[in-house]
């Protein structure tokens, strides 16, 4: 049996993957759904990686899933315990020695206005559902970068599970040296306002070497097609040499 091992992006937390985790749940999969220390600003991306590798303790025949921020914390993971596969979920993807701080301006990011969006939502946690974050970056509006494909109840509920997120991962450098040895699979989300698609391609071209897989859906495919990504993940595990 496969362990999916769901590893939330920045501000989010295990609700933002409960309708995949029943998806797998319902396949006959073991799901461990990941909390990072997002709101304690003594974390960064080392202590992001104690969090997961605490997480699947005793478990075996692991897939990571990566959304998001978490492309930083997945490898770290990779390099201390077996992992059969990673996926990274619309995904940043890391190079030695870069901070995620600077990992935008790195990549060229095409669009300042919805990476600041994004970071006033994050910054704001529970409170950007209150109205505490710029109009542009407010559930269901036509600007926002995270939920704009969610039924306007599930995007008002996703927005009040962010979390507060501690800008201190953001200033820590990548510690790796290398991509680490395991089979690594990129989805990403044709549909996607934070990390478009036509950049994502290029990014994983340039950093992994390879041809990222597709499919529709905005920047949380894990709540808005969760039963099509389930699918997707069980082809991906059926493909891992053993």
């Amino acid at each position: 049996m496969t362990t999916f091992v769901l590893i939330p992006g920045a501000a989010c937390g295990p609700w933002h993957w409960h309708l995949l985790d029943a998806e797998l749940r319902a396949r006959g999969h073991d799901v461990v759904s990941v909390e990072l220390p997002c709101e304690d600003d003594t974390a960064g991306l080392e202590e992001y990686a104690d969090a997961v590798v605490d997480a699947v303790a005793g478990r075996r025949r692991l897939t990571l899933v990566a959304h998001s921020f978490a492309g930083f914390t997945a490898p770290l993971v990779c390099a201390r315990v077996p992992v059969d596969a990673l996926v990274l979920l619309a995904a940043m993807v890391p190079v030695p020695g870069e901070t995620p701080g600077e990992w935008w301006a790195a990549t060229r990011h095409p669009d300042s206005a919805v990476r600041r969006a994004g970071r006033a939502a994050q910054r704001a946690g529970a409170g950007a559902a209150q109205g505490e974050m710029p109009e542009s970056a407010v559930p269901g509006s036509a600007a926002d970068p995270f939920f704009q494909d969610l039924p306007p109840a599930l995007a008002a509920q996703a927005a009040v599970r962010w979390r507060r997120q501690s800008d201190t991962p953001a200033t820590r450098p990548w510690p790796m040296t290398s991509w680490p040895p395991v089979t690594t699979r990129f989805l990403l989300c044709r549909q996607d306002r934070l990390f478009p698609a036509p950049f994502l391609r290029t990014v994983v071209a340039d950093r992994l070497g390879t041809v990222p897989d597709e499919m529709e859906g905005g920047h949380f495919p894990m709540l808005s097609r969760p039963a099509e990504l389930a699918d997707r993940l069980e082809r991906y595990r059926r493909t891992v040499t053993r």
